[in-house]
């Protein structure tokens, strides 16, 4: 072609006359444009399979589900449907493709809802609470792998059956989610998971015997009802944090992925409401006055530790800000609590201190106040892990008004000690000086020694063999041991002096036979009384019982033994010495025993805790 050719093709000229020639009316071509080419297909795409499974237009998809069907076409259906939404945002409103594809969308829309609803309603057995809890677990104990054949195919694990349809239905309901949510339908999708998934929690929170409950029907509750409503309420708890909220948030948050805002909504509204009443409970029988039966500190501290080991469940399933009343609403419990058994803790010290009784327990044994104090300090101190928080900055009052014996030194004083192990060394203290003073209504002051040695032992003993020894400490222990001692021997200075008295100092000395006669005379009447008096006395406890026969022994039965056979060397007559050495150790064994006196330290009493949940 010649090159002048080439030039008018390839640049036509602009010269007037070339451009008279074109008719200004004539249209140019149709362009022809890539996209609209992809809008065309995106629609007619969806259309093909939106149509198909049209259940107002199609019997066969009004009775079918397209998810348990085929699961193959309903990905596909969920990504013809993504195309349609991104060929409509691609379409200027004028134009006729629009309303075709709204129809669509809305029909798409509708069997979506339909695939929602009986996904979530054939599946309420699969995705129940525990079942979606478990399967997390096993998630996170087994690391996040991306479907259950890799489960299987690494570790060798395979789930059960329920956790895989439980996992098959919640990737389900995810994808059909993010699908209506992306295409403007999500109070669609939100409605029908609301009103499902509440009826769920609402059931399985009835079902724990969680309600509402007023102060006025706790305060006539018997005792054994109370008690069970707090056993029922523990177990709630228990469920509660590990299944039914955490279950529910787990698969809130997988449903809802897609959007914060919508799965803080839906966990709102369905276990909001349950929430609240599940840790109300615990205010109300805090405030309530039904403080009649001496168990309720122990259900009050059981509740108390529920929610404070809870603590960081609670805070992690309800930590969305419309869920802030939950949170806000264990908070209060736990302050409620917290007071409540301050006060309870007050009112046992009065009930110690105002201890009017003026029982003398036969042969000087343990007193029942000091049976049901320890049991109930023994009971308290295994919640020991909550105790510190309830008792933060709690300081003993002035001591002025107890006995100063009784008291450590002021240099000895630790002013630094936790509070619980103040509160507890108070209370001992506080139940030590009473008894002090139940020990003077005893005639013989012997026996009163014999009380206070019975009853500080035992009251050592129960703090050696309960969690209050790791509060008190061993010095405690040890210092408290000390004084069952000085007790135990000035019994046993004012019950058998006289007879110790009756024998010459130094028993291997020669004495005369008028001499040696007078002594032995006086022994057996001395021994013979003291014998008949302390056979009344009882010490419940065998290492403190042996240990009294012993240090007799030492100081009786050692000497006597040597003036007798002193004396029995020299052929002195028998007639005035009627006992033995030997008998002497035989009626010593037989003392304390007091088999039908005294309260023995496992005994119970009309004041000791009965309850059979604690340990006694």
């Amino acid at each position: 072609m010649p090159r002048k050719g080439m030039r008018i093709l390839c640049f036509p000229s602009k010269s007037p006359s070339r451009a008279s020639s074109l008719s200004p009316a004539t249209p140019p071509p149709p362009r022809i444009n890539f996209s609209d080419s992809m809008i065309d297909q995106s629609i007619a795409a969806a259309a093909s399979i939106i149509s198909k499974w049209n259940p107002e237009t199609s019997p066969y998809a009004n009775v079918t589900s397209l998810f348990y069907q085929n699961k193959t076409e309903a990905m596909l259906f969920l990504k013809r449907v993504n195309d349609l939404q991104k060929a409509m945002h691609l379409l200027p409103s004028q134009d006729s493709r629009l309303l075709q594809a709204h129809t669509l969308m809305q029909i798409a829309m509708k069997r979506l809802q339909k695939e929602f609803y009986q996904i979530l309603s054939m599946n309420r057995a699969h995705l129940d609470p525990e079942s979606v809890s478990s399967r997390a677990s096993t998630r996170s104990s087994t690391s996040d792998y991306e479907d259950d054949d890799d489960l299987l195919a690494t570790t060798g694990y395979s789930i059960s059956e329920v956790e895989q349809v439980s996992s098959i239905a919640m990737a389900d309901l995810r994808s059909i989610s993010d699908c209506m949510i992306s295409s403007g339908y999500a109070k669609e999708c939100i409605s029908i998971y609301k009103i499902i998934r509440k009826s769920i929690v609402d059931e399985a929170i009835y079902r724990l015997g969680i309600d509402r409950i007023t102060s006025s029907k706790i305060n006539k509750m018997d005792s054994k009802t109370l008690e069970l409503r707090t056993k029922n309420w523990l177990e709630a708890v228990k469920i509660s944090m590990t299944s039914l909220f955490n279950g529910e948030r787990i698969l809130c948050d997988h449903v809802f992925a897609a959007s914060d805002s919508i799965k803080e909504s839906c966990f709102a509204e369905i276990s909001g409401h349950g929430g609240t009443i599940l840790f109300g409970f615990p205010e109300i029988v805090a405030r309530s006055k039904k403080s009649s039966h001496e168990n309720k500190i122990f259900h009050l501290l059981d509740m108390y530790t529920a929610i404070a080991q809870n603590w960081p469940e609670i805070e992690s399933i309800f930590s969305f800000e419309s869920t802030s009343a939950v949170r806000s609403q264990a908070v209060t419990s736990l302050i409620k609590l917290g007071e409540s058994v301050r006060a309870l803790l007050s009112d046992f010290e009065v009930s110690i201190q105002k201890d009017s009784s003026k029982l003398q327990v036969p042969g000087g044994g343990v007193h029942p106040l000091t049976v049901y104090a320890m049991n109930y300090l023994c009971l308290l101190a295994d919640y020991s892990t909550v105790l510190p928080d309830i008792l933060t900055n709690w300081h003993p009052p002035a001591k002025s008004s107890l006995p100063e014996s009784y008291f450590d030194s002021p240099e000895s004083d630790d002013s630094t000690a936790p509070a619980i192990s103040l509160r507890f060394e108070w209370l001992i203290l506080v139940l030590v000086c009473k008894l002090d003073g139940k020990a003077k209504h005893y005639k013989e002051v012997s026996l009163s020694y014999l009380f206070l040695a019975n009853n500080l032992q035992h009251v050592v003993s129960r703090v050696r063999t309960s969690n209050i020894s790791y509060l008190l400490g061993e010095d405690w222990i040890a210092k408290h041991e000390a004084k069952v001692r000085q007790f135990a021997a000035n019994y046993e200075r004012l019950a058998w002096g006289k007879v110790m008295e009756t024998l010459p100092e130094n028993p291997t000395t020669t004495v005369s036979p008028e001499e040696a006669k007078g002594h032995f005379k006086r022994f057996n009447l001395c021994f013979q009384e003291a014998s008949r008096k302390q056979s009344l006395c009882v010490v419940p406890d065998p290492r403190l019982r042996d240990e009294i026969k012993l240090s007799l022994a030492r100081k009786l039965v050692q000497v006597y033994r040597e003036f007798y056979d002193t004396h029995e060397q020299r052929k002195q007559p028998g007639s005035f010495v009627r006992f033995a050495p030997e008998d002497i150790l035989n009626h010593l064994s037989d003392l304390f025993l007091g088999e039908s006196v005294g309260v023995d330290s496992s005994s119970s009493s009309s004041t000791s805790l009965s309850n059979p949940r604690h340990r006694v």
